[in-house]
């Protein structure tokens, strides 16, 4: 079985090979529940169902908890219900730290603070660094943006301070993402 680490949790990979769709629906319930331990209701919640489970598409959450908007989303799987797998684990694994108090509230909403836009903000960020819309290896990023970060720093020949900041602002969208 591979052992993946996401949000510095690590634990197996689930494989899913049949039944994509009902694991899919299954998968989201588990978040749902979990979030409900939370006191959190139904209607504060929002997972999209992805119509074909067994596409490669990133899975994602989005929730209100102590009057802030929280996100979480995985797109480093082959299939859309392998990301929510993921993110199913991820949610389920943080909400019993916080019920054991192993973490704080705050670090609970730190850790999936997003803004609202979040979604639309990654795609541009891909886009301002010159990747296609669903790279999702650090490497890959980390590489694009020293090259552009290179060119266009403030004391280079082509210096530009505007468009440095953005290119920085990318990068720490995208890491965010995919720590």
């Amino acid at each position: 079985m591979v052992t993946i680490k996401v949000k510095g949790h690590e634990f197996e990979a689930f494989i899913v090979r049949d039944a994509f769709n009902r694991r899919a629906t299954l998968f989201k319930n588990n978040i749902i529940q979990s979030l409900r331990n939370l006191g959190i209701s139904v209607d504060d919640i929002d997972i999209k169902l992805e119509p074909f489970a067994i596409r490669k598409v990133p899975a994602s959450v989005s929730w209100y908890f102590d009057h802030k908007h929280l996100h979480f989303s995985h797109n480093s799987m082959n299939k859309y219900v392998e990301n929510l797998y993921i993110v199913s684990k991820v949610i389920d694994i943080e909400i019993n730290a916080l019920l054991e108090n192993k973490i704080t509230v705050e670090e609970f909403v730190n850790d999936f603070s997003e803004e609202i836009d979040v979604v639309k903000k990654r795609k541009e960020a891909r886009a301002i660094l010159n990747l296609e819309h669903d790279v999702n290896d650090v490497r890959v990023i980390d590489k694009a943006y020293k090259e552009l970060a290179k060119e266009y720093h403030p004391d280079s020949d082509n210096g530009n301070t505007e468009k440095f900041k953005e290119i920085n602002n990318a990068h720490k969208i995208l890491k965010r993402e995919l720590r």
